[in-house]
């Protein structure tokens, strides 16, 4: 009877053996939980930045057209006294800055219906709605505002009886068209600040005889401030990096992401396109250390 009780009793495996400890070892567990993310962010994001910084410290035998992995300052003294890397920083950053303002103009009534005006049901629905366009593709998104706004499209077709003309191909098509893709990231953040803003805040200002818009302004506004910020970093940080929507609607002019997409393609200079995208890289993480304070990489 003893023996036949030995043997009924569960092997002591590898496996168990491994989950016994990992029960009793809650950090270890931690640890090879966030293993496998982290190890991909490393080698995905810091490690290719650090060779793309490193990249930019080399250069380009014009002779054989191979990469020289020699130490040089060329590359960054030609983009920060170069007037075309000038102008054209310039005009990118202007560019993020208009679509960054629009959206936001765009996104705090509609945020603000979605969390303290619809009801719970019509909350679902809108923000299905406000979803829905990014389930497209965003070169579906880029080609059809390309054919709104044409010489021939729906938007000279309704403007012309009124004496209104199309815009056509350019910057202010460009920002149209970013301002349109990046919306919903500017929405969903104010979207999710609004609806930590307490009812009761707004109707103590109500009862105290704040009128909408001081209420709006004095309450409101400073406690979804964060949430407006890191709304703002969505859509700063993708339209400075973009380069597909102005090829498309932008006509002949040029932002950072095509200086590199150039000289990555074309030029085949690496080392120049490493140096151009450190701009707006530089910008951004300057943007970040700015607004690190105000809490709105919490509502990332």
């Amino acid at each position: 009877m003893t023996q036949a009780l030995v043997e009924s009793r569960p092997r002591r495996s590898a496996a168990r053996a491994g989950s016994a400890f990992l029960s009793t070892h809650p950090r270890t567990r931690l640890a090879l939980l966030l293993a496998a993310p982290l190890f991909w962010l490393v080698v995905v994001y810091i490690v290719a930045l650090a060779l793309l910084l490193v990249t930019a410290f080399w250069s380009v035998d014009s002779f054989t057209g191979e990469i020289t992995t020699e130490f040089t300052l060329d590359n960054i003294i030609e983009v920060v006294t170069g007037s075309l890397y000038q102008t054209v920083t310039l005009r990118t950053v202007g560019v993020a800055l208009a679509v960054t303002l629009i959206d936001v103009l765009l996104a705090l009534p509609i945020a603000f219906f979605m969390a303290k005006v619809a009801s719970p049901r019509m909350q679902r629905v809108l923000v299905i709605l406000v979803l829905t366009p990014l389930w497209a593709s965003y070169l579906v998104k880029a080609y059809a505002w390309r054919s709104v706004l044409s010489q021939d499209g729906i938007l000279e077709w309704l403007l012309a009886p009124f004496g209104g003309h199309t815009p056509g191909y350019g910057l202010p098509a460009t920002i149209i068209t970013l301002s349109y893709l990046w919306l919903p990231y500017v929405i969903l953040p104010i979207y999710a600040g609004l609806e930590r803003v307490p009812d009761s805040l707004l109707e103590a200002s109500g009862d105290l005889g704040g009128r909408s818009w001081s209420t709006l302004r004095l309450v409101v506004f400073p406690l979804i401030l964060p949430a407006i910020i890191a709304g703002t970093i969505f859509s700063f940080s993708l339209s400075l990096g973009d380069y597909i929507t102005v090829n498309i609607v932008g006509g002949a002019n040029q932002m950072l992401g095509n200086l590199v997409y150039t000289n990555v393609g074309a030029a085949n200079n690496l080392p120049l396109a490493s140096a151009i995208a450190l701009i707006p890289i530089v910008i951004i993480f300057g943007y970040l250390f700015l607004v690190r304070r105000t809490g709105a990489l919490d509502n990332l």
